[in-house]
């Protein structure tokens, strides 16, 4: 039963009052001499339709006006179906854009796309006084509308979300709708439309999995799960390790999603030829790691490409890129007084050493200083060690003093310490904090105390751009750290982390989200095109790195300097959670859970739009039917 939104409105009909009487008015005939009375009984019969209420018989063209002003005052009435949603005053809704919503089904249509069209409902069923807010959930969450009933600006909003090549972060999403939840008390639940595509954990009560989410739900949530897309088939990982001097050897690992088998052929480039290619054959819910072989005699930019057989639901997962640089020594400064550190550094293979032993130094530029000399931190290095030397920025708050020190305790997953034993190692210098100084203070000045003694810290590092600085704050020769198996661990755990700061051990494909750091001109500003076309102008810092820039897709995104091309970096998807687009229909929060509802409330149906439009087409035909030619004139 279609229901008015005010029935104040009904007030309208009044205008009829007036139409009818326009046709009650008589007409006023001009008196005309006429030849015969046999005309009389014409004029009788035009008496008679002219007296009331006789006026309405065969009075086509005011039955028509009635029927056009009734449609209208309807449609001023706004009358409506009711739906089955209550009409919250402000609803906000979260949309999940990561990167399982683009799968498409046999038909094209991706997730993101059945969302779109839910929502359009939503906002065509708009009630004055109802507003909306649409919020986008990717790697973050943004809100892209206020609360607002313009349904133009909702509609155009709408319309330009697209899918980010990233995971979810549904987190984001549900804070942001906490803040508006205390913000606005007018809303009284949050609606959530998603693929169901989340981090999960396993139910110890049911022994399902349900997506788990760190979140204390303090409000309501409508979940509204999308269907699945159909099978799918991806790279979920993209990497090289240099096995020996003259080989790198290449890992790709393809997966397939539970919703049926696929196959396809994987195909690897190196500079734009093709070096290998394999065809897979993948059972539901299985992976196959590939292994290719390039030499180190070369630089290569290698590129993965899976090309299914069959419907394939998730495009961005098909591609990944990876650098691998020409094979070389590392490049490593150690002066000839710290005999302890070059023996160890000498002991370790793929190391170039400077000095040499006649004292010179032909590098210029070097991967890894160990000096105790701080003004050695200005030879250019991606990673520094210095020994019984504290830092400029911290002296007011350490002292390097001489006396005993053993070591309390130390990060043990800290790259550095790894498989390194420091219990009971004796010390007999370290520095000390001064009157009033805690570890707050140090970590204040951007340290991170790695390694504590009994009366100070022992080890630091800070992390600045793509440099590692590390500090050990007493001099390791007056100590019993050389004379541990602990000691050349350390030093070898240094070259190898330096060699993964330069790509010379081990590198994987960067993935999608932020692009990473480039190492450029310093103070320069340079041009960033995005794989869509779209361009962003970023300027260097002072060290020459670029840092921070959104990359929320798959594909190759070029740097240029003045219009020149100076770096290309491809990123990729390479996640495993939105490859199997493996979905679930419950969230579990930190003390409740929710599940899909596989019911849609609908919302009020307006119908004012349909009386208008009858109104119109109404209107129209009258127009014709009365202006048209009689029949038998002649034109």
């Amino acid at each position: 039963m279609p229901q008015f939104f005010s029935p104040l409105h009904a007030a309208l009909f009044a205008l009829l009052v007036p139409l009818i009487i326009v046709y009650f008015l008589k007409l006023r005939r001009t008196r005309v001499a006429i030849p015969s009375l046999a005309l009389w009984q014409q004029v009788i019969n035009d008496q008679r339709v002219n007296s009331p209420f006789q006026k309405f018989k065969r009075n086509i063209l005011l039955l028509l006006q009635i029927l056009v002003l009734s449609l209208l005052v309807l449609s001023a009435m706004q009358p409506f179906y009711p739906g089955t949603e209550a009409n919250a005053s402000k609803l906000p809704i979260l949309i999940d854009c990561s990167a399982s919503m683009g799968a498409k089904d046999t038909n094209g249509q991706s997730r993101l796309d059945l969302v779109k069209e839910e929502v359009s409902k939503i906002i065509d069923g708009l009630q004055p006084g109802q507003q909306l807010t649409l919020i986008e959930v990717g790697a973050s969450a943004r809100r892209i509308t206020d609360f607002t009933d313009n349904k133009v600006l909702l509609r155009t909003a709408l319309a330009d979300l697209q899918v980010s090549d990233v995971p979810s972060r549904l987190d984001d999403g549900l804070r942001l709708a906490q803040a508006l939840t205390r913000s606005a008390p007018q809303i009284e639940s949050v609606r959530l439309y998603s693929d169901g595509n989340l981090p999960t954990k396993v139910n110890p009560s049911t022994g399902k999995e349900v997506a788990a989410v760190d979140f204390d739900l303090s409000f309501p949530v409508d979940f509204f799960q999308m269907e699945s897309a159909g099978a799918n088939m991806g790279i979920t990982a993209f990497n090289a390790r240099r096995s020996t001097t003259e080989r790198w050897d290449v890992f790709v690992r393809v997966e397939g999603s539970e919703h049926g088998a696929t196959s396809g052929k994987v195909i690897l480039r190196s500079n734009g030829a093709v070096v290998s290619q394999e065809t897979i054959v993948l059972e539901p819910g299985e992976s196959q790691r590939l292994v290719f072989t390039v030499g180190t005699n070369e630089a290569h930019q290698l590129e993965v490409e899976l090309q299914p057989q069959e419907h394939d639901s998730l495009a961005c997962d098909n591609r990944a890129w990876l650098t691998l640089l020409e094979g070389r020594d590392l490049d490593v400064y150690c002066p000839a007084d710290l005999a302890t550190f070059r023996h160890a550094l000498q002991s370790t293979p793929g190391i170039h050493l400077e000095p040499d032993a006649d004292g010179a130094s032909k590098r210029g530029n070097y991967d890894l200083v160990i000096s105790d000399d701080l003004q050695d931190r200005l030879r250019p290095a991606t990673a520094y060690l210095f020994v019984n030397a504290v830092p400029e920025d911290l002296t007011s708050e350490l002292e390097l003093r001489d006396g005993e020190a053993t070591i309390v305790d130390w990060k043990r997953d800290a790259n550095l310490f790894q498989h390194v034993q420091l219990k009971e190692v004796l010390i007999s210098n370290v520095a000390e904090k001064r009157e009033g100084i805690t570890d707050a203070d140090v970590e204040a000045a951007g340290y991170e105390i790695l390694a504590h003694a009994n009366n100070g810290p022992l080890a630091i590092r800070r992390s600045e751009g793509l440099k590692t600085t590390y500090h050990l704050l007493f001099d390791p020769d007056r100590s019993t750290l050389p004379y541990r198996i602990g000691f050349p661990v350390m030093v070898s755990n240094l070259v190898n982390e330096t060699m993964q700061q330069a790509s010379l051990a081990e590198t994987r494909s960067p993935t999608t989200g932020i692009l990473p750091a480039l190492q450029v001109t310093k103070s320069q500003t340079f041009r960033i095109t995005k794989p869509d076309g779209h361009h962003e102008e970023r300027e260097s810092d002072e060290e020459g790195i670029l840092l921070g820039i959104s990359a929320p897709l798959v594909g190759e995104y070029e740097v240029r300097e003045a219009g020149e091309l100076i770096d290309q970096v491809g990123l990729a998807l390479l996640n495993s959670s939105e490859t199997s687009l493996k979905s679930v229909d419950k969230i579990q929060f930190n003390e409740m859970a929710i599940e899909a509802t596989g019911e849609r409330p609908t919302t009020d149906q307006l119908l004012w739009r349909a009386l208008a439009v009858a109104a119109l087409c109404l209107l129209m035909v009258e127009w014709w039917y009365f202006q048209k030619r009689p029949a038998g004139v002649p034109d």
